[in-house]
């Protein structure tokens, strides 16, 4: 099984709200995730990023793929914690 580090839409219509998941590749945007690993608030001023960094290096040690966007988001959550600390 290919496991995929991507965005799952929730919110309503125009007030859009993700959650970081691990899921299979095959599986739908919407499907069964296997873990939620983070949220994403695209709506707040700024966007909000929460992600719990661990649970995500442990599926890039199993082998997951982040797409693109996930990738972002990791790159600005990291950039957030160390102006932070």
């Amino acid at each position: 099984m290919a496991v995929t580090l991507r965005l799952k839409r929730c919110g309503s219509k125009g007030r859009p709200f993700y959650r970081v998941v691990a899921m299979d590749s095959r599986k739908k945007r919407n499907g069964r995730a296997i873990e939620v690993v983070g949220t994403y608030n695209p709506m707040d001023d700024p966007p909000s990023i929460r992600l719990n960094l661990d649970r995500l290096e442990h599926w890039y040690q199993c082998g997951a793929q982040a797409s693109e966007t996930v990738q972002r988001l990791v790159r600005q959550q990291k950039r957030m914690t160390q102006a932070d600390a």
